[in-house]
């Protein structure tokens, strides 16, 4: 059973996290891949289970939370904290995901190899673990990375829509999966356009130095794969792009999870191959 933890960050917010601890594989401490979910997301959707469970298998210790701006609290899968959900940044989640870099050896009990350290993030998750890698302050921490159906642009919204948003404060987002309506407060929009250097993701693919595999789905409905291709055309070596024939953003996964499909086997098995390749 995967083991949970909490972590209060620097600037006060509190996250909730699982650890899934192989069961059988070498002593510790152990190579480790921090996980990070997307929009919408959370530690428990989908295939991020089926993922870490994976990766245990395979003698890492997988790290999963639920950045704080998610509003999802452990167990649940509906947005319960809508404020904290509407008062998301971009550089809050950065922010979130260094402090659990940070906190490793504390969150883990020592169990974590500082020196063995991925990253794994999917669709905005991507992005934020991107710039996690790029960061000056959490990047030499970060050995290798991993994303999935990665935006490429953390600004995407048209020029009618963000001058709405500035005009009413907010403007709203629907879940396909649970019908909830939910608000985007204007720190989100204020935080894309006072730091787009620091939040450009092409120029985080540059001067990011870890190895780096960029998997895309080729019919990808919400993130276009050219959107990887560009990443991946901007990125420094070592880097790797995988695209994924007849497969959406989330390779066929859905949530509750069903089974795995075979595009999203391909994907993990190109994911726990690379975590291998530079972390075992």
């Amino acid at each position: 059973m995967p083991r949970p933890f909490q972590l209060d960050t620097p600037a006060g917010r509190r996250l909730h996290g699982l650890l899934d601890l192989p069961a059988r594989h070498g002593p510790q401490p152990w190579p480790t891949v921090v996980v990070c979910h997307g929009f919408k997301g959370f530690m428990d959707w989908g295939f991020f289970p089926h993922l870490a469970e994976l990766l245990a298998d395979r003698g890492f210790l997988a790290v999963r939370f639920n950045l704080s701006g998610a509003g999802v609290r452990p167990g649940e899968d509906l947005v319960g904290d809508v404020a904290a959900f509407r008062d998301d940044t971009y550089s809050k989640e950065v922010e979130d995901l260094g402090a659990v870099l940070d906190a490793l050896p504390a969150i883990t009990g020592g169990c974590a190899d500082g020196r063995r350290v991925g990253l794994f993030g999917h669709s905005r998750g991507g992005a934020v673990a991107l710039l996690a890698a790029a960061h000056p302050d959490h990047g030499a921490r970060v050995r290798c990375l991993v994303t999935w159906a990665a935006i490429g642009e953390v600004d995407r919204w048209s020029a009618e829509e963000k001058e709405r948003w500035r005009r009413e404060g907010a403007i709203t987002v629907t879940n396909a999966r649970t019908g909830q309506v939910l608000p985007l407060g204007r720190a989100l929009l204020e935080d894309v356009e006072r730091h787009r250097q620091a939040l450009d993701l092409v120029a985080a693919a540059r001067r990011r130095t870890a190895p780096w595999l960029l998997v895309h789905g080729r019919q990808d409905e919400s993130v276009p794969a050219a959107e990887g291709e560009r990443l991946a055309g901007a990125a420094t070596e070592p880097r790797e792009l995988v695209l994924v024939d007849d497969a959406g953003h989330t390779f066929g996964a859905t949530h509750p999870f069903a089974h795995p499909t075979p595009q999203l086997t391909a994907a993990m098995n190109a994911t726990q191959g690379w975590f291998r390749r530079h972390l075992a």
